[in-house]
């Protein structure tokens, strides 16, 4: 298992760039992220989505579907923040 501070950290960058993006990241930019090997990355991604956060991966895949309170599909919630809809909420 990951430590709570490689966990917290992988947390605050999915969550940041969610915000800059309006999409959640892959598990590969995780890994570039924190200068470790891509199945590093995917591991990362994996501990933290199993440790009870209010998040989820799109099923049978590595890809984050939704990290809240954002989502990376599009819903029938949309954020709209000074102007700009790049988000969707869960």
């Amino acid at each position: 298992m990951a430590d709570l501070k490689m966990m917290d950290r992988t947390f605050h960058f999915i969550l940041t760039t969610m915000v800059e993006r309006g999409h959640a990241p892959h598990f590969t930019e995780i890994a570039k992220a924190f200068s470790v090997p891509p199945e590093e990355g995917k591991k990362l991604l994996h501990e933290l989505m199993g440790a009870g956060t209010p998040s989820w991966l799109y099923p049978d895949t590595d890809h984050i579907a939704s990290f809240a309170p954002f989502n990376s599909y599009p819903t029938q919630y949309r954020i709209t923040v000074e102007g700009q809809q790049k988000w969707f909420a869960q």
